[in-house]
């Protein structure tokens, strides 16, 4: 009988050791669960941002992501929406090894940018650190219209209307013998004015810019020429271009096509 109990115990000790087993497989998922939360990063970073095309209004960021994601990647370009809060596709690239080159076209602008990358394992998806850009983009100088205008001999400052010149860029300056005319525009946000003249007059007239009522440059033109008269405004915000007369039988008459080179 006795021989009979040792063979029952040994057959249920035996049955009690089996389910060692779970606790095998638990250690091994708790390893792979270690093994994934240290897996290392993809690391994404905007490399160069610039302005590429200022009349287009190209803007063309180059992106590195490293380890390089698999190729032909989708590579989204985010910009920070100021009145909605929240960041927006606004161009996508696709990447080659660890580059990408993407290319939008906007606005004159002053904003946020930053790219991101997808999850593939056993990566988990990146997103670049932000970058501040300023994009100077060519517009008309009318744009937004004339802040003022005046002279004196009956000046007129005539802005080509949108119909005509959708630009906004075109305008008319007069005025009677030995008079002059002036217009200013707001130049808060640009650097720069490229002005061409066609002078009309029967006679010598002087073109000049000005930073509100202060003289900045000016140029002589002899009847029937065309020129151009180009400035860096940085840190101006109240452009004035002025055509004076010097000498001739009817008045100054100049017409203009002038871009301001500007984020706004």
């Amino acid at each position: 009988m006795r021989r009979v109990l040792v063979g029952l115990l040994t057959l249920l000790i035996a049955g009690c050791a089996a389910p060692i087993a779970p606790a095998d497989s638990a250690l091994s998922l708790g390893s792979t669960a270690s093994a994934a939360v240290a897996a290392p990063a993809r690391n994404a970073k905007i490399s160069s941002i610039r302005t590429t095309d200022a009349t287009k209004g190209v803007i063309t960021v180059v992106g590195t992501l490293t380890p390089a994601p698999a190729a032909g990647t989708r590579i989204p370009l985010h910009q920070w929406i100021p009145s909605l809060k929240r960041w927006q596709e606004v161009a996508h690239g696709y990447s080659s090894g660890s580059s990408v080159t993407i290319t939008t076209v906007q606005p004159g602008s002053i904003r946020t940018y930053r790219i991101a990358v997808g999850a593939q394992a056993p990566y988990a998806a990146a997103v670049s650190p932000m970058i501040s850009f300023k994009h100077y983009v060519w517009r008309g100088m009318f744009k937004k219209g004339l802040v003022a205008a005046g002279g004196a001999g009956q000046p007129q400052f005539t802005v080509v209307p949108p119909n005509e010149g959708p630009r906004r860029a075109e305008a008319d300056l007069l005025a009677n013998q030995g008079g002059y005319v002036w217009g200013e525009v707001d130049s808060t946000g640009c650097r720069y004015v490229r002005n061409w003249l066609g002078n009309l007059t029967d006679g010598l007239v002087r073109v000049s810019l000005h930073n509100g009522t202060t003289a900045m440059t000016s140029i002589r033109m002899q009847q029937e020429t065309e020129t151009w008269l180009n400035y860096d405004i940085s840190g101006v915000t109240r452009l004035r271009l002025q055509v004076a007369d010097i000498r001739s039988g009817y008045g100054p008459y100049v017409s203009i096509d002038s871009l301001l080179l500007c984020t706004n």
